[in-house]
C-alpha cells in the first residue's frame, strides 16, 4: 500500500506539471478567439467553486444550515459584503441554525 501512495504522488506531480507547461510551449502567440479566451479566463472560478462548493455543504451537522449558510454567504457577496462579512454572517448562520435544529 506505501508503494502505491508514491505512484499517486509521482502522477498528481507529473499531470500537475503537464497542465502548466502545455500551454507554454504550444501557444507561442497571443489568444484572439473571443470564446477562448472567456473560458480561459473563468476557468480559475469555476475550479475554486467545484472545490468548495461540496465541502460548504457537507462541512455541517446538517445539510439545510450549509444550505442556508451559502444562500446567506452568496446573497451578502452580491450586494457588496466584504469577504470578512460574509465569512462572519455564513458562521453566524450555521451556528444559530445548529443550535436549534440539533
Amino acid at each position: 500500500m506505501t508503494h502505491n501512495i508514491w505512484l499517486y504522488i509521482a502522477v498528481m506531480a507529473g499531470v500537475t506539471y503537464l497542465i502548466r507547461v502545455l500551454p507554454l510551449t504550444l501557444i507561442r502567440r497571443e489568444i484572439k478567439n473571443r470564446t477562448i479566451r472567456s473560458f480561459l479566463f473563468y476557468v480559475p472560478y469555476v475550479t475554486l467553486a467545484v472545490m468548495t462548493f461540496p465541502a460548504m455543504v457537507e462541512a455541517t451537522g446538517s445539510i439545510w444550515s450549509g444550505i442556508a449558510a451559502l444562500l446567506v454567504g452568496a446573497v451578502l457577496a452580491w450586494c457588496g459584503g466584504s469577504l470578512f462579512q460574509v465569512a462572519v454572517a455564513a458562521c453566524a448562520v450555521v451556528f444559530v441554525l445548529e443550535l436549534f435544529l440539533c
